[in-house]
């Protein structure tokens, strides 16, 4: 296990990293620290090849319940500008391996809009989603409003940044934030499991789904349509699409070289 003092990583041999946020005394908020770190983590991440799929986690008890207030306490317009945050979100949105985000405990504020740069969320039963930065007078700064009306909709996404509410795994799964509920004490195993299902399949394909269901949902369908078409039709030019077809015919597992 490799760490930081606020970052844990934990690469293992089926291609599977995980990445556990440590700040217990903070309840994992997300100072600027942690956000650096964090960016650093997943570029390299992106950038290595025995890496396929990564887990976020915030470990058994909490995910991240938000930024660090203390931050906001004499910070001025210029400051908040001149910090360039989103450059440290950035490196999550370009990775183009598939991120699953184990939930257990709050996800609040940051940490929700963490949990939705995921492409998966798997929560505990007692995880609480929330953005309540309305209630210190600001507004959700890194993804709170507009990935949530992309995944609920507007009326739902209304209700919570309006009221800063906290709602529950099963209301979150209900509204489509959460893609699975299990309990509590199977989110990380749950999350690496299928962390692990995915890494066996070609990162080739999983990476075109991830790159075409992203870019898709802020396209017409009918470049959408012809964004997913050129892109079945690329992986027919790579080794792993043969592999996958003549392990299919030969029954037999089939072996991913990426390539």
């Amino acid at each position: 296990m490799e760490s930081t003092q606020i970052l844990k990583l934990n690469i293992q041999e089926d291609g599977v990293a995980l990445v556990e946020i440590h700040r217990p005394e903070a309840r994992n908020a997300l100072n600027l620290e942690l956000r650096q770190t964090l960016s650093e983590t997943f570029q390299a991440l992106n950038q290595n090849p025995a890496v396929r799929a990564i887990v976020i986690t915030g470990g058994e008890k909490v995910f991240a319940a938000g930024a660090d207030i203390k931050d906001f306490t004499t910070a001025t317009t210029a400051q908040m500008y001149l910090r360039h945050t989103e450059q440290y979100w950035q490196s999550l949105v370009d990775c183009s391996k598939p991120i699953i985000a184990a939930v257990n405990g709050y996800a609040l504020g940051g940490g929700c809009e963490l949990a939705m740069h995921a492409d998966i969320i798997i929560a505990g039963q007692s995880a609480k989603f929330g953005q309540p930065e309305v209630k210190l007078g600001l507004m959700p700064g890194a993804g709170g409003t507009q990935r949530l009306l992309r995944a609920i909709g507007k009326f739902k996404t209304m209700l919570l940044v309006l009221s800063g509410k906290f709602i529950s795994a099963e209301e979150a799964s209900q509204m489509g934030l959460v893609s699975e509920v299990v309990e509590d004490e199977n989110t990380i195993p749950h999350a690496l499991e299928l962390a692990k299902t995915i890494a066996s399949f070609s990162p080739i394909a999983v990476q075109q789904i991830k790159e075409v269901t992203n870019l898709g949902q802020d396209l017409s369908l009918q470049g959408a349509l012809t964004l997913e078409r050129k892109a079945f039709q690329i992986l027919f030019d790579t080794q792993d699409q043969k592999e996958g077809v003549n392990a299919f015919f030969e029954k037999r597992p089939a072996q991913y070289t990426g390539e």
